[in-house]
């Protein structure tokens, strides 16, 4: 039996035909009947799920297998931050309070669209990690300082602090600072690993920059209610 014959029994392209190859070598070297091997894999492709224990067809019908996907019967609570924001962020995020492993969740004043999960959302989940839902962008946050100034002072300095903005950090792909900045970070042992050895150069030239994409830096005033 070749590779179309398995196709044509409607094993998909992948995994599952490599394990099917498998499968079929493990089923001839147990000396089954090969006249009923085109049964055996039909029967295994109709119904992946009965053949999980089987030891000699688990490998094969585990490539096959999809679990259902059932939904919590309510939403997980989650919490809003904000008004305004994009109504398909706001779905986004109920849909991530739906998944079965979802226990609470949050959306904060900067939630945008995202992969999955919105940017600006956080989900809690039970027993789960989902890679897909952290984004592409490893660490990006929210950070608040309060500095112990009175309000008003903000409108006679505007230009002043957006100065040290933009003295202070830089924006776009690939922003460094010259001369580079110096930190403590730096004096860390880098070569725990070949990437934080290789990447040390890289990290030390783009240290306090803000880089792209939707990324800000803003002051004003900050009003805190019990």
């Amino acid at each position: 039996m070749n590779t179309k014959d398995l196709i044509r029994i409607g094993v998909p392209q992948g995994q599952a035909l490599k394990r099917a190859h498998e499968f079929i070598i493990a089923f001839r070297d147990s000396e089954g009947d090969m006249s009923q091997l085109e049964d055996e894999i039909g029967a295994i492709v109709a119904d992946p799920a009965a053949y999980l224990c089987d030891p000699l067809r688990q490998s094969f019908a585990s490539a096959l297998y999809k679990p259902a996907f059932k939904q919590r019967d309510t939403h997980a609570p989650w919490q809003q931050w904000g008004a305004g924001l994009e109504p398909d962020a706001v779905k986004q995020m109920a849909n991530a309070c739906a998944l079965p492993v979802a226990v609470a969740g949050a959306l904060m004043p900067d939630a945008h669209v995202g992969y999955g999960l919105p940017i600006g959302g956080v989900l809690a989940t039970e027993n789960a990690v989902i890679p897909y839902a952290v984004g592409v962008d490893i660490a990006c946050r929210m950070k608040l300082t309060v500095f112990d100034r009175k309000a008003n002072t903000i409108v006679g300095e505007k230009d002043r602090l957006a100065n040290i903005i933009a003295r202070e950090t830089r924006f776009g792909v690939g922003c460094e600072f010259k001369p580079r900045r110096e930190h403590e970070v730096l004096d860390e042992d880098w070569s725990v690993s070949p990437v934080t050895q290789r990447m040390r150069d890289k990290a030390w030239s783009q240290l306090g920059t803000s880089g792209s994409g939707n990324h800000f830096v803003e002051f004003g005033a900050f009003t805190a209610t019990d």
